[in-house]
């Protein structure tokens, strides 16, 4: 059932990824991008092998999708790539497996791959919106960055006998882990603007967390779902959230669920298909300590709406580290005009 026809789909043209990322993870991946070379590197790198060795594995394991193969899927993956206007379309891959899952995986030529699970569980409508999930993820190139926690999260395991590199290495690891997650919410966002109903991203996102009995689930019971989970009792629970996140590369259904929910009733989402949002040609121009005080601003936002009393006792401690990051920024950006100033 389609509950949006394909011809009321607002095209984006030109997108560009920081449209819809998350400020957190934005921030993240422009200040990464700054660092020239670095992603060509670490892309040629895993296409060399790693790239290679996975998408041989799916050739030969899964059924590529085409004209002739799972066709509605190859279809709504060419209406997400055409709406988002990717560069290029990569491939797509069903594997028998009846877990529910979808990756986006490669650095140098992304492919996805959906389980059988996820087909069997999602309508068309919903699978849309994973699908331009997995596609936000291939434009905002975040398997590049990802590779790097992979190979860092390797290291600590061997470091784990020595005490002080591992601590080190762990904290890297926990903050990519905190970006991670951050980089699911921005991927939700475009699989909504693949899309374009916000009814089927918020379906597909209880059925993740409760299974395909749809008559059994409610938008408004999972939403105070996500507000009891936001506002728990007292500072022991709120400690027992942020323990729980160790270890986490993704944010747990009811924090997808009331992010993309609140994202959609905004004005940003809006703005996005009314044609007001950056473009590619200006991705170069992105400012890093711009991109850190909307990502600063953003946690002080959420902080702000948050009910958690842990999150309550500490907000203040948190404003001022977070404008003491804003100062130092600013500090460097300043410094480094003054440096490029040619009268100098």
């Amino acid at each position: 059932m389609n509950t949006v026809p394909d011809r009321s789909r607002v095209r984006l043209p030109d997108l560009s990824s920081r449209a819809y990322e998350h400020p957190a993870d934005r921030s993240a991946l422009v200040a990464l991008r700054k660092l020239t070379g670095f992603d060509v590197i670490l892309r040629n790198l895993a296409g060399l092998f790693s790239d290679r060795s996975l998408r041989l594995m799916f050739l030969a394991s899964s059924v590529r999708a085409s004209e002739q193969q799972f066709p509605h899927l190859y279809q709504t993956m060419l209406d997400g790539a055409y709406v988002l206007d990717l560069p290029r379309v990569p491939e797509l891959f069903i594997t028998q497996d009846p877990r529910v899952n979808a990756m986006a995986l490669g650095t140098d030529k992304p492919f996805i791959v959906i389980t059988t699970g996820m087909v069997d569980l999602m309508d068309p409508e919903e699978i849309r919106f994973v699908i331009g999930h997995e596609l936000g993820h291939v434009l905002s190139g975040h398997s590049v960055y990802r590779t790097m926690l992979f190979y860092l999260v390797g290291l600590a395991a061997r470091l784990a006998l020595v005490p002080f590199a591992w601590i080190g290495l762990k904290a890297v690891i926990w903050g990519l882990e905190e970006w991670f997650r951050k980089s699911e919410l921005s991927s939700d966002r475009a699989g909504l603007l693949a899309g374009q109903d916000v009814p089927a991203a918020r379906r597909a996102l209880m059925k993740l967390a409760g299974g395909p009995q749809l008559a059994e689930l409610s938008h408004d019971a999972f939403l105070e779902q996500a507000r009891e989970y936001d506002a728990v009792p007292d500072v022991r629970e709120g400690l027992l959230k942020l323990l729980q996140l160790i270890g986490t590369t993704h944010p747990f259904a009811v924090v997808r669920f009331a992010e993309i929910d609140r994202w959609a009733s905004e004005g940003e989402y809006r703005d996005i298909l009314a044609g007001n949002y950056p473009r590619r040609d200006s991705d170069r121009d992105a400012s890093v300590g711009e991109e850190f005080k909307s990502a600063a601003k953003s946690y002080q936002d959420s902080w702000n709406r948050s009910a958690d009393p842990l999150i309550g006792a500490v907000r203040g401690v948190a404003g001022s580290a977070v404008g003491a990051g804003e100062r130092l920024m600013n500090r460097f950006n300043t410094r480094r005009d003054d440096d490029s100033d040619p009268n100098e």
